[in-house]
């Protein structure tokens, strides 16, 4: 009898109906997988002192995301673009970005984090001079010819020297963004 009556009650549900229910099941679980996936959400912090900080994810070549949920935009250089909305991905731009994964990366994922005058950028990104040792990837990115030296913001005279002269080194040797490659890729 139990048997006669679960089969009527689905032929009572009109197959779309089923259909749709079961869509609707698998929609949910899904989206309850991401959320887990994701873990807790947290806000980024307001403030950020200097110091050591472990890197989440490395977003492209001058920007980074903290396992506390901060931005960090390297202060005083700019590397091509990889991941802006609506916009092309630029030539360098992915050198660039693997570049500063394998920086962070010779540190563990563990960087030091030193700020200046400006301390956050006009997205609310905190700007700063990240260090794995002794080496500052700000400066690398410039001289490996993967960024250019931002000289137009307020930050110090004494980094705009030394990135002046990292850029100087890269256009000299012809590297990444200075080489015949990337002019070739400019008349395109």
């Amino acid at each position: 009898m139990s048997r006669r009556r679960s089969f009527s009650v689905a032929r009572r549900v009109p197959y779309r109906r089923r259909r749709a229910l079961a869509i609707v099941l698998v929609l949910a679980a899904l989206v309850v997988v991401r959320l887990w996936q994701q873990g807790p959400s947290r806000a980024p912090p307001e403030t950020l002192g200097e110091g050591t900080y472990h890197v989440e994810r490395v977003v492209d070549g001058d920007t980074l995301l903290l396992a506390n949920g901060a931005r960090v935009r390297l202060q005083g250089v700019d590397t091509p673009e990889t991941v802006k909305p609506n916009y092309p991905v630029e030539p360098f731009g992915p050198e660039a970005t693997e570049f500063t994964r394998r920086f962070v990366a010779q540190g563990n994922g563990t960087v030091r984090l030193q700020f200046d005058r400006e301390r956050l950028d006009k997205y609310g990104r905190f700007l700063a001079y990240v260090w794995v040792g002794d080496r500052m990837l700000n400066e690398e990115l410039v001289r490996a010819g993967l960024a250019t030296a931002e000289l137009g913001y307020r930050y110090s005279s004494t980094m705009k020297t030394r990135f002046r002269r990292a850029e100087e080194e890269a256009k000299a040797a012809a590297r990444g963004i200075w080489s015949s490659r990337a002019a070739a890729s400019d008349g395109l």
